[in-house]
């Protein structure tokens, strides 16, 4: 079995990102979102022994997780567009996505370690282990968290009536009916999904190549391999300061939406695609090797804060269909790279190999950006409003 054909395994999650978009715009986000944390937590337990039983069961098992898992971003879209203002959705939107980061750099650094040392034979205990730790979190999340300020029963009076100031009544409860044409027709919505694909293609070539170039070009075992792989990673946390500039560039009297959010995707395009390119010429140097993935990870956070908030500009009572349309595009990318850059490192992974991919990573940021900037959007679209004979309408 192909090293490829393991990664694209997982990313089959991403088929059901507009069917969950649809299901967390029109019934909530709380349970599709809890739901697929704790369908991937069992899966991971009884991944182990799948392993063991079949090569066919344990590919199973990683598909099945990977369907589990496509709900996650769509229902994380429904919910903020019900539990933040529309002038802080660039920081709530950057905070959660710094988790996303933390989680890489613990799962990758924790995971070098148990496969070297861990129990059941090392590397079981990378799933028994995260597969745990999904169990627990999945319990305190259905009991904390609800679709909207409207139907958490613990909610105080006057925080409500804060998110009803500051959301409105109408759009904190509407599940308006799903416009799926002008959805579809939409170009903003098509350059958003083209613009995410291009970060997700460099992102994707980062987290998941830069782990086998660290291993086949700098010859580092398990855990240093793990332990350096996921300091480029840190980086991530920039995105909460990014995310505050953002809104606080759209502020009223300031800049608007749509200009900030073309400059941000542009501004972190040039830098991050040097890196990614410098990177390939740097020979066994793993110091240097690291710092550029670091700051290529920066630089890349500039615009994955675009692309992460634009459908809640766009259209925020369908955000988790604009998001899964969008998603599925950008996953789509990632089921393509680990094939791409397994025919490109196919015969012996030198350098060489190696710079054709990151020259690749590099030429799609590019083009995304020109898409997203000529064609992309940061205003609310006119299909997106609603009237009050909507607020209860079904789909």
């Amino acid at each position: 079995m192909s090293m490829s054909k393991l990664f694209t395994s997982v990313t089959y999650r991403y088929v059901l990102q507009i069917p969950a978009g649809w299901l967390a715009d029109r019934f909530g986000g709380r349970w599709p979102f809890g739901v697929s944390v704790l369908g991937s937590s069992v899966i991971s337990l009884l991944t182990p022994a799948a392993a063991r039983l079949h090569l066919g069961v344990f590919l199973l098992l990683r598909i099945l997780s990977g369907f589990s898992a496509g709900f996650e971003l769509p229902a994380l879209h429904a919910l903020v567009a019900r539990w933040s203002t529309p002038q802080n959705r660039s920081l709530v939107v950057a905070v959660i996505m710094v988790g996303t980061n933390v989680g890489v750099v613990v799962g990758m650094m924790l995971s070098g370690v148990l496969c070297d040392h861990g129990f059941a034979g090392g590397w079981p205990s990378v799933f028994y282990v995260f597969g745990m730790i999904g169990c627990l979190w999945s319990g305190a999340w259905f009991l904390l968290v609800y679709d909207s300020p409207a139907t958490h029963p613990r909610i105080s009076k006057a925080e409500l009536e804060y998110w009803q100031n500051k959301i409105g009544t109408t759009e904190m409860i509407a599940r308006p009916p799903s416009p799926w044409r002008k959805i579809l027709t939409s170009i903003p919505v098509w350059a958003l999904g083209f613009a995410f694909a291009a970060v997700a293609w460099v992102y994707y070539t980062i987290a998941t190549c830069i782990p086998l170039f660290m291993h086949d070009v700098l010859g580092l075992d398990s855990t240093k391999n793990g332990l350096l792989s996921a300091i480029p990673f840190t980086a991530g946390i920039s995105l909460i300061l990014i995310g505050w500039l953002a809104d606080w560039l759209r502020a009223p009297g300031r800049m608007s939406t749509n200009f900030v959010r073309k400059v941000f995707y542009a501004t972190g395009f040039f830098p991050a695609a040097c890196v990614v390119i410098v990177t390939g010429y740097i020979g066994c140097n793993r110091v240097l090797a690291v710092m550029l993935m670091f700051f290529a990870i920066a630089f890349e956070s500039i615009s994955y804060t675009v692309v992460s908030t634009n459908a809640l500009d766009l259209a925020p009572l369908h955000a988790g269909k604009v998001m899964g349309l969008a998603a599925f595009m950008a996953r789509t990318a990632t089921i393509i790279v680990p094939h791409v850059v397994g025919a490109l490192t196919y015969h012996r992974s030198t350098h060489a190999e190696w710079q054709s991919v990151f020259f690749l990573a590099a030429g799609i940021y590019a083009l995304g950006t020109i898409v997203f900037v000529v064609f992309g959007s940061g205003n609310r679209q006119k299909w997106a409003d609603i009237g009050d004979d909507h607020v209860s309408s079904t789909n």
